[in-house]
Formats: C-alpha cells, sequence, structure tokens
C-alpha cells in the first residue's frame, strides 16, 4: 500500500487507486507539501535553474526504479521505523492548481489529484522526457484517476 502523507489535506483515497502501479514487499510512503507561489518559484529555481512559478515538483528519494520491483531489503537506508519504504517528497503549489483547476474547467480536488498522481509517478521513476514515455505516463495517471473517479469528465 501507498501512504500520502500531507498535513494540509487527505490523499488516502488516491493512495489506495496506485494499488497495481507498482510490485513492493513493503508499504511505500511520500510526503506531499502544498506551498505558495513564492515557495515553489525559489525551489524550482534552486533545484531546476528555472526561475518561475510551476505547479508541481517531484524529489524521489530513490534512482533508476521504474518499472522494478521494490524490495525492503535493497533500500534499508530508506525505510522507516514501521518499514514503510519512503519514495520522496512532493511540492504542489496549491495557487497554481487553483488557476489550473478554474482554466482547464474542473474541480480544484480533481487538479491536486492529478499534480499529486503526476508527482508520485514520478516518485515511482516515470518521466515525460520522450513522447512515448509521456503517452505511458499520461495513460498511467488516468487509470489511477479514474478508480477515484477523478477523470477530467467526472469532476
Amino acid at each position: 500500500m501507498l501512504k500520502i502523507q500531507c498535513e494540509q489535506l487527505n490523499f488516502d483515497s488516491l493512495a489506495a487507486a496506485f494499488e497495481g502501479e507498482y510490485i513492493a514487499d513493503c508499504d511505500l510512503s511520500s510526503e506531499v507539501v502544498i506551498v505558495d507561489e513564492e515557495e515553489i518559484r525559489r525551489l524550482n529555481s534552486e533545484i531546476r535553474n528555472i526561475d518561475k512559478v510551476t505547479d508541481v515538483l517531484s524529489f524521489p528519494s530513490l534512482d533508476g526504479i521504474r518499472g522494478k520491483a521494490l524490495l525492503k531489503k535493497q533500500y534499508p537506508a530508506d525505510c522507516d521505523e514501521d518499514g514503510n519504504l519512503f519514495i520522496g517528497s512532493i511540492a504542489v503549489c496549491e495557487a497554481k492548481a487553483k488557476e489550473q483547476a478554474e482554466e482547464y474547467g474542473h474541480s480544484f480536488e480533481r487538479e491536486m489529484g492529478y499534480l499529486v498522481t503526476h508527482g508520485i509517478f514520478h516518485l515511482l521513476g516515470y518521466d515525460h522526457m520522450t513522447e512515448e514515455d509521456k503517452q505511458e505516463m499520461r495513460q498511467r495517471e488516468e487509470r489511477v484517476l479514474k478508480k477515484i473517479n477523478l477523470t477530467r469528465e467526472g469532476v
């Protein structure tokens, strides 16, 4: 099971929707932090050398894991005291999420769900650098969001 820790919002149903999207012999955990425009811009500038506001940034703790089984014994230093394997952190800009929800004509809940889903797939090693990778990631994102009725049409 995936655990998404966030002080501001509850992502339990989204976490459950990731069942079947990865293989692991332990629970996975991630952290989501909701930030303002100033903070996401600072992070984007420091980490990516892009001095602008963005919607979501992912900070994976494991490299090269795309499509691989995640085995606790391979990552003992990344497991917490409960045996959960920490896969990384995600920063989401609340203002940008609200702006995009309005722009795309769907709810804030749907946009937040999408951004966190997108971030988690980055934590799991997926990316969108090539058109093929982008299509695969998008299909996975839509499959997860459909499980909790956060499709483009649904909300």
